[in-house]
């Protein structure tokens, strides 16, 4: 038991780690994306005279900082220490509908499936 524990941490964690790793390559593409659209953006502004060009930056720029939060920031830690907060005071969040699923519960659904199933 304390191997298959150690193990699914182990997968965890290199899970969180490839999730990290992919942002901060999304974040080096859209960070470039980012930069061309306002260049351009701010260009097209000034040659039509309307600030309103501008205004995709708004949200693009909400992308990014979520992206770099995400890659480089504590938006992690903020999350982990979220979830420790619900685990500790919301416990009756995390409830599943009708219960936790129990053993009778699956042979109730294997049964109902079954076409082979003659119930006695």
């Amino acid at each position: 038991l304390e191997r298959q524990l150690l193990m699914q941490n182990q997968m965890r964690e290199r899970q969180t780690a490839m999730q990290i790793a992919w942002t901060r390559e999304f974040l080096k593409y859209f960070g470039t994306f980012f930069e061309l659209a306002a260049v351009g953006l701010t260009a097209g502004a000034i040659k039509k005279k309307n600030p309103g060009v501008l205004l995709p930056i708004v949200p693009l720029s909400f992308i990014l900082a979520y992206q770099y939060d995400m890659g480089y920031g504590t938006l992690l830690q903020r999350i982990k220490g979220e979830a420790e907060n619900i685990l500790d005071t919301q416990s009756t969040l995390l409830e599943l509908p009708k219960g936790p699923l129990t053993y009778e519960d699956l042979e109730k659904i294997r049964r109902s499936q079954s076409k082979f199933f003659i119930e006695k």
